[in-house]
């Protein structure tokens, strides 16, 4: 059993077999077959993903046919959260104020 946790509201999923196309999670309808929740991908790779042979695919957060495909075991959740609370306190800095 795989647990996957979703790249977009960080709901752990648990899987006993392979992520279908069209599976979603649970929580936000977030696509799990995708870029973002695969263990090859890596932003500062070469098209953002460790596996050589693969495809490219543009939208990483979409569903997508990558026969490559493995649900990852770490989670993009926390990352998009900091970077998230980063652009917050970057933009409150430089807010105007009237």
């Amino acid at each position: 059993m795989i647990t996957l946790t979703c790249f977009s509201c960080g709901h752990k999923i648990e899987l006993t077999d392979r992520v279908q196309y069209n599976a979603t999670c649970d929580k936000c309808s977030s696509y799990l077959k995708c870029c973002l929740n695969c263990k090859f991908y890596d932003p500062g790779a070469y098209n953002q993903c460790h596996e050589s042979s693969a495809d490219r695919v543009t939208n990483k957060d979409k569903s997508n046919f990558c026969d490559f495909f493995e649900a990852g075991s770490t989670s993009r959740f926390k990352e998009n959260t900091r970077k998230d609370d980063s652009l917050k306190k970057l933009n409150d800095l430089f807010k105007k104020k009237d």
